[in-house]
């Protein structure tokens, strides 16, 4: 499938810088690299103490404290709960049910049940009439003090309107309202004079004076510091990035320098003279010990088990010279038929069929 080619965008350009940008970028890099190498060297050798002693100290000590906090607190804790709170508490569950739900189930079956029958039957055969009749009486007497008191309400209304609310609403239309308008329109006109006295004068005094600051002096101070802050924060991320990789050359002199010091060295002692002499004394001195050693220890065996047999015979010729030989066992004749004529169940002739 043919695809369309896109026409080439034309590469973003970076904005012009001014000479106060050239002017700061330089001497900047060159402190602030001359700050950040030592602390990056310092930060890169700290990173690798600590991964050593969280592989050789810390993740052995964690794996061993678990493994103490398991013995100490958790093996307890479960043999606790599984060998003493739980059986005992499976034999309070028992007494529970034996001395409580056992007892009031039946004081519910055969208490209970009947006396709240009794009581449902007297609910609906004696107390619902008599209820009945007292709603009905009630009720007639509602009835009366309803229309006692719907009279007693209209006229106390036709009184209140009459002499209560029409002389309030005209009260109200031709003298209060004019009055509260005129006093509003005088208000109105005093907050808006007030206002705008405070408008201009906070404008002269304070608005005009802060413009000023702004545009003349924090405006140009705050984009030299701008400037200089971007400047600042690239030539950290330059620094930084150079100090590693100082870092990196100086971790790998001091590699090899302790490889070629140190590690070589005891490398080829442990290959050209311990193991050698490791393998002559495993040949002259520890193989021909271990055989030795095998060799008492066959002894050794062999002399325990013939003095077990000593000692097993001389108990056994001390019983029988206290007790006597042991009675032989009586023959006890078998229905079934002894050697060859026993039953063959791999041949086509049995004892019983055949000839």
């Amino acid at each position: 499938m043919d695809l369309e080619k896109s026409p080439a965008q034309p590469q973003q350009q970076a904005p012009p810088e001014g000479c106060l940008a050239v002017a700061i970028r330089i001497p900047v890099r060159i402190v602030v690299l001359v700050l950040v190498v030592p602390v990056r060297v310092v930060w890169d050798a700290l990173v690798v103490v600590g991964r050593v002693l969280r592989d050789t100290v810390l993740r052995p000590l964690g794996r061993a404290l678990l493994w103490l906090g398991k013995v100490l607190f958790v093996w307890p804790v479960v043999g606790l709960w599984r060998y003493l709170l739980v059986p005992v508490g499976k034999a309070l569950a028992w007494l529970g049910n034996v001395l409580v739900v056992v007892p009031l189930v039946w004081f519910h079956r055969y208490v209970l049940t009947p006396v709240g029958r009794a009581l449902a039957w007297l609910y609906t055969h004696g107390l619902t009439p008599i209820g009945h009749g007292i709603m009905w009486l009630l009720r007639g007497i509602g009835v009366g003090f309803a229309a006692l008191g719907l009279g007693v309400y209209t006229a106390a209304a036709w009184l209140a309107r009459y002499l209560v609310v029409v002389p309030a609403v005209w009260l109200y239309e031709w003298i209060l309202a004019p009055v509260g308008r005129a006093v509003a329109w005088c208000v109105t006109g005093l907050v808006r004079l007030v206002g705008m006295v405070l408008y201009w004068t906070t404008r002269v005094l304070v608005v005009l004076p802060a413009l000023a600051l702004w545009r003349w002096v924090l405006t140009p101070v705050g984009r030299v510091l701008a400037v200089v802050g971007r400047e600042v924060w690239d030539a950290l991320g330059h620094a930084w990035r150079i100090a590693g990789y100082v870092s990196l050359a100086v971790g790998r002199f001091l590699g090899t320098l302790f490889r070629w010091t140190f590690v070589e060295p005891v490398r080829w002692v442990y290959r050209t003279v311990l193991t050698p002499v490791g393998h002559v004394v495993r040949d002259l001195v520890l193989r021909p010990a271990a055989d030795a050693g095998r060799a008492v220890g066959r002894a050794t065996r062999q002399a325990l088990a013939a003095a077990r047999d000593s000692v097993r015979q001389a108990r056994a010729d001390f019983r029988r010279m206290l007790l006597g030989e042991p009675r032989e066992p009586e023959v006890v004749a078998r229905r079934e038929p002894q050697g060859r004529e026993a039953r063959t169940l791999g041949s086509s002739t049995t004892a019983l069929t055949k000839d």
